[in-house]
């Protein structure tokens, strides 16, 4: 190949990329401006570090974070790389949110409520106890303006949060006892995180917040009473029915958690903006993949338990209208005490109500009346 033609293919490479980049800018909702021009350096390769609230390689939630950093790097012709670490392998699990804050690593997964003690308002981007389901909680961040809400109280931190994830409605957790009235929690010493925790501790329990590797320990030497932790799938592999002898629904504590993605914000705003928009779109990608991941594997296992005779077993009205009541009155108190949990809360009230006059004639009169 000729000079002259050698500087005619690569300028014609550089205005197809630049192109492209122009359309992902496009897809994800932002029209490029005259004044916007996509400049791309194909020397400059960027190196990430990705922390987990958790363990190591663990199913659907650590997977997903390695195929993030994988599609990220394949979108990006491998000038973003992440690497992954999971909960324990750089930090404490439980420490990511400050991590990433202080610009120690770029960016972190976890939930929104194991940063209650720093932001109360942070756990109504997580799940809220007899609130939205996953459909309705994307549909409130995503499409409902509550992600304004949520840039909002990260900000002081220097955090930039995304939705990375849903787990769908969770399972209602494992006992060592019978649970028929709300009486039988008095006493009781479970792990729950977020709202749920308040819960439990105003009907009589004790909660406690324990990293997920140490669940099945904890849980076997008697440390707790009962655990809650995902669904059908996680739970078999973590072994718990060998454990535990009561496999409790629905999850009222969690109907659709949102797992978040959190980036240090100057480590963002220094990519390029076409690496920005990578990053974003690989992000909303998890974001389906994880919960759609959860619901066909959710499916497969709870049949295999079935099939192990495994005692799984729905809370009855006098278990779920007691403590639906709880729920109502510790929501009322972190909204009442915190400024940010009430304009938040307000916020998912009203978008709540909305949504479900759709979903009663929608899927709900389906499920009740056709399924």
């Amino acid at each position: 190949m000729s000079d002259s033609s050698r500087r005619k293919f690569i300028k014609k490479g550089s205005l197809v990329a630049a192109a492209g980049a122009t359309g992902l800018l496009a897809a994800c909702g932002k029209e490029p401006t005259k004044d916007q021009s996509i400049k791309i350096n194909f020397n400059n390769t960027y190196h990430w570090k990705m922390v987990t609230t958790w363990p190591p390689n663990f199913p659907v939630l650590g997977e997903g974070c390695k195929l993030l950093a994988k599609w990220v790097e394949e979108m990006s012709g491998g000038r973003l790389k992440i690497e992954v670490y999971g909960g324990g392998e750089l930090i404490p699990s439980l420490e990511c949110f400050d991590a990433v804050s202080h610009g120690a690593v770029e960016m972190a997964s976890g939930s929104g409520y194991y940063w209650a003690g720093k932001i109360p308002a942070a756990q109504f981007f997580s799940s809220v106890p007899f609130g939205m389901n996953a459909q309705q909680m994307n549909a409130w961040i995503i499409n409902g303006g509550a992600n304004k809400l949520w840039d909002e109280i990260y900000e002081p931190f220097n955090l930039i949060p995304l939705p990375g994830g849903n787990t769908g409605v969770q399972a209602g957790g494992w006992y060592n006892k019978e649970i028929n009235t709300i009486e039988d929690y008095k006493g009781l010493k479970m792990r729950m995180p977020g709202l749920g925790s308040k819960i439990i501790n105003k009907a009589g329990g004790t909660a406690v917040l324990v990293a997920g590797g140490e669940l099945f320990t904890n849980l076997e030497r008697g440390v707790i009473d009962a655990t809650e932790w995902i669904g059908p799938y996680h739970d078999y592999l973590m072994g718990f029915h060998r454990v535990a002898k009561h496999y409790y629904y629905p999850g009222w504590h969690e109907p659709g958690t949102v797992l978040e993605m959190i980036m240090n914000k100057d480590k963002f705003n220094e990519l390029p903006k076409d690496l920005q928009e990578i990053v974003r779109a690989a992000i909303y990608r998890l974001n389906q993949w994880m919960l759609l991941e959860f619901e066909q594997k959710n499916s497969i296992y709870l049949q295999k338990m079935k099939d192990e005779k495994v005692d799984i077993r729905p809370f009855s009205k006098e278990v779920l209208d007691p403590l639906k009541k709880i729920a109502e009155e510790v929501v009322l108190e972190v909204v009442e005490s915190d400024a940010q949990s009430k304009k938040i809360y307000e916020h998912y009230t009203k978008f709540r109500k909305q949504i479900n006059n759709w979903s009663a004639i929608s899927e709900g009169y389906y499920y009740k009346n056709v399924l």
